[in-house]
């Protein structure tokens, strides 16, 4: 893994006018750079007001100048934060003066890659950090902060102690196979694989719904030609964001409108009409619909009072595991009220969306869906967090079957093999390909 040596210097602050901007160099140079821009010695953690000098000894703006002394900052380095004017020729005028002084401008993310290289944070904390910036949702927010104050990490090194336990039991039966007591360590390790199963299956479950919260619920509306989808998804977002018109096969493409429900952020996914195809256009934008219902987490299916059935094909054809509502729409064509029902496990509610008749109902089915994915203490997570435990989770299994069948070097293997997905997951095994991929998309300055 490499070793930063070079300074570097960023904007941190969003791009734009603003009443404040802020600059922040970290490397072994930014000592020198505070005093040359700042022409005073700088204080470890204490704001100054000063003025910030060009090369000509000129102004070029009055702020404060904060200095953080490694390795008690962000990075781990020495730091300089310069809290300058919120204009974006001061801050580049600031980033300039400070390369010509001997940073170099620094790559998306690389202030959190070196906190991660320099053991401030680990892998997962350093993606928090990303994360709780990108928060769309109160929920975000809060998941998101508890990653960074360790919670997930904290979870996955239990299991890590766990497996090494496994581990040294197995290398013991190894390594003293004529020992008489060999046959001892079984029991142990059956009961390990017991306590690890039970701990990997609640990290599991529990990363799979920091996955799903961090990327925001995905809920999908499919139906018929003319039952009511764009009315509705009109209807909860609150604005005209679908067309609406009576000609079947208006809707095309995929239309996609966030709405936050009690501090989650849902992703209402507009499609097209299921049927057979009129013409090309309109059997793509079915494709898409088809293919928008195989990654969704909840299915809104739509359809018009009193021609129900015609939504049990598409129910009958849903992944299980998939969280389902059967809207049955136009209540207000026959003077028919609102109404929630449910029957064979499929919740259904009849409602207006052009009126707004029941809505209300559909709100707190999809509020209470959305909380259930939420428990009390969830963090975020991402994609790679899952396939790493699903990995570590398959040799584990491996490991499980191979204890009365296989010899204790075969289940060796398969136990370090978890060590080392799981490792991915904090950075414990990273790979410098890993590493660029990850912080490369955070933002500049972070």
């Amino acid at each position: 893994m490499r070793e930063p040596t070079d300074t570097i210097v960023a904007v941190a602050t969003p791009d734009g006018r603003g009443g404040i901007g802020v600059v922040r160099v970290s490397g072994g140079a930014a000592r020198a750079i505070a005093q040359a821009m700042c022409s005073v010695e700088p204080q470890p953690r204490h704001a100054r007001l000063v003025s910030f000098i060009n090369a000509a000894s000129a102004t070029i703006d009055r702020g404060l100048a904060l200095f953080f002394p490694a390795p008690h900052s962000f990075t781990g380095e020495d730091v300089l934060e310069l809290h300058a004017h919120g204009s974006p020729v001061v801050l580049d005028a600031l980033v300039q003066r400070a390369c010509k002084l001997g940073a170099r401008p620094a790559r998306a993310g690389e202030f959190s890659e070196r906190a991660f290289l320099n053991g401030k944070l680990d892998l997962v904390q350093a993606e928090a950090v990303a994360d709780l910036i990108a928060a769309r949702s109160e929920a975000q927010a809060r998941a998101a902060l508890r990653s960074l104050e360790g919670v997930f990490s904290q979870r996955v090194e239990a299991l890590v102690q766990t497996i090494v336990r496994l581990r040294v039991e197995v290398e013991a039966a190894i390594d003293f196979s004529d020992d008489a007591s060999e046959g001892a360590s079984l029991p142990r390790l059956e009961h390990l694989f017991a306590a690890a199963g039970k701990q990997f299956d609640a990290l599991l479950s529990a990363t799979r719904n920091g996955a799903r919260l961090n990327r925001g619920v995905h809920a999908v509306i499919v139906g018929a030609p003319n039952v009511g989808k764009s009315s509705l998804l009109n209807a909860l977002a609150g604005s005209d964001r679908a067309i609406v018109t009576d000609i079947p096969g208006t809707t095309r493409d995929v239309l996609r409108e966030p709405v936050v429900l009690d501090g989650v952020e849902l992703t209402l996914a507009d499609t097209a009409g299921l049927r057979e195809a009129g013409d090309v256009v309109e059997g793509e934008g079915i494709r898409r619909a088809r293919a928008e219902l195989a990654r969704a987490d909840l299915v809104l299916v739509v359809s018009e009072r009193g021609a129900e059935a015609t939504a049990d094909a598409v129910l009958a054809g849903l992944p299980e595991g998939v969280a389902r509502i059967a809207v049955s729409n136009k209540i207000d064509l026959d003077e028919g009220v609102p109404a929630r029902s449910e029957a064979d496990g499929v919740v259904k509610i009849a409602l207006s969306a052009r009126t707004g008749a029941g809505l209300d109902l559909l709100r707190d089915e999809l509020k209470r869906l959305v909380a259930a994915g939420e428990v009390e203490g969830a963090f975020s997570a991402r994609r790679r967090h899952v396939l790493a435990l699903e990995r570590a989770g398959s040799h584990l299994a491996g490991a499980r079957s191979a204890l009365t069948s296989a010899s204790p070097e075969l289940l060796a293997e398969d136990l370090r093999a978890v060590q080392r997905a799981l490792g991915e997951i904090t950075g414990a095994f990273s790979s410098e390909d890993l590493l660029g991929a990850i912080f490369s998309t955070f933002c500049i300055g972070k």
